[in-house]
């Protein structure tokens, strides 16, 4: 038998699961790829927002005070390489401003915290919704 590795497309709006690292384990959302690489990074790279801290669970027997502590999301901003994500048969379409999200302003560190609140707003009014509940789960093996 002959071993291939099948190439998956990672393009935005795609969840995959980030392989090394810091955030290695948890699920991201890629907000812009690019996989024939640029100057500075000459592989393929994206920019991902994940999850680092994933809510608890929440009961009906909880407070609303209880409930809401428990429901908040931790996300993180980077660009990883695209070796180093694993693509998966999900997708979660995040509509966040592009002028916030790109490789330049993820460097600068009052950009990258105005960036990081804004998705974390959108991250927790998604998963208020109670849609895509697999995101939002932490990854058992």
């Amino acid at each position: 038998k002959q071993w291939y590795q099948r190439r998956v497309a990672i393009t935005a709006g795609k969840v995959v699961l980030v392989l090394n690292g810091r955030n290695a384990g948890r699920k991201a959302v890629i907000i812009k790829s690019q996989e024939e690489g640029s100057g500075e990074r000459p592989y393929g790279h994206a920019l991902v927002i994940g999850i680092s801290r994933y809510p608890k669970k929440v009961t009906k027997s909880m407070g609303k005070k209880k409930q809401n502590k428990r429901s908040k999301i931790k996300p993180f901003v980077k660009v990883y390489n695209c070796n180093h994500l694993q693509p998966t048969r999900y997708q979660l379409d995040l509509s966040v401003d592009k002028e916030l999200f790109n490789k330049n302003s993820i460097k600068d560190p009052a950009q990258k915290r105005k960036a990081l609140s804004q998705v974390k707003e959108k991250l927790e009014e998604k998963y208020k919704t109670a849609k895509s509940r697999w995101f939002f789960q932490k990854l058992r093996i």
